[in-house]
């Protein structure tokens, strides 16, 4: 398989839909790195699930107490990166980050695991812990709370999504590290510009 500016979709959305379904047989093929950055610059990153993908962009759910979120507050651009080893692709995605709506996030808070509703409100992310059996004492103060009750949805806890201002798929097609390199960016009026980048 090749991939060429000149025969690859368009629309960067419909390209990336094409490669996620592609890679659906893959376990956790919606693992994502997503890179931020304080106002001063210092970077981090980590891995988060890709939850909803669809033309407003990227959408992924968090604890709005974590350093991620944090940092998205702060500076709101970011970029996510999803490799599949075994389909030798990779996409990067850089745009702005926002918040999704409170009924978004309750939506998908729903489907979660009860016990990881229960997490939700147990776990301050990202904040210091004497030891585990703290965390694991909170997690059982927060069972006893809602012990045959629906779980509400934190206060402190919902999605971000990314709005795409470039993409860049990857594929590793050739001998000699000469991979395929396609990048889009979104020019004035919403128009997107494709070119081949070099290996």
């Amino acid at each position: 398989m090749q991939l060429d500016e000149r025969t690859a979709h368009k629309d960067p959305f419909k390209q990336f839909e094409a490669w996620l379904a592609d890679a659906s047989h893959i376990p956790d093929h919606n693992a994502m790195v997503l890179a931020t950055a304080n106002k001063q610059g210092k970077p981090s990153a980590r891995v988060v699930l890709l939850k909803k993908f669809d033309r407003r962009g990227l959408a992924f759910y968090t604890n709005y107490q974590s350093r991620k979120s944090r940092e998205l507050l702060e500076n709101p651009y970011a970029a996510l990166v999803l490799h599949w080893r075994e389909l030798e692709q990779q996409v990067r995605i850089i745009g702005r980050v926002a918040k999704t709506s409170k009924k978004e996030s309750l939506e998908y808070f729903r489907t979660r695991p009860r016990e990881s509703q229960l997490g939700a409100w147990a776990s301050l992310q990202s904040s210091t812990l004497p030891d585990r059996a703290t965390l694991e004492g909170r997690m059982e103060i927060v069972r006893k709370q809602y012990e045959g009750k629906d779980i509400p949805l934190p206060p402190h806890w919902g999605g971000f999504r990314l709005v795409p201002a470039e993409f860049e798929f990857w594929h590793q097609a050739h001998a000699g590290r000469l991979h395929d390199r396609i990048c889009y960016k979104k020019g004035t009026g919403g128009t997107w510009h494709v070119t081949r980048l070099s290996p």
